[in-house]
């Protein structure tokens, strides 16, 4: 069943207040792209990489200190 334009307009409400998006140049990031199409989950894939190396800036930081 369609959506009404005011379910519509929710959607796009909350897209706008929940999701950011980043865009890859297909060119320079060719084997970027690769990479993450390979993976079953690109959000997971992502967010797990990022983690990793947030805990190992942290730990650097101790270590530092």
């Amino acid at each position: 069943m369609a959506k009404s334009k005011a379910e519509l307009r929710a959607i796009n409400k909350w897209r706008k207040k929940n999701i950011k998006t980043f865009l890859l140049n297909k060119t320079s990031a060719k084997d970027v792209i690769e990479q993450l199409e390979k993976q079953p989950s690109k959000n997971g894939y992502i967010k797990e990489l990022i983690r990793n190396d947030i805990d190992k800036n942290k730990l650097q930081n101790l270590i530092n200190k």
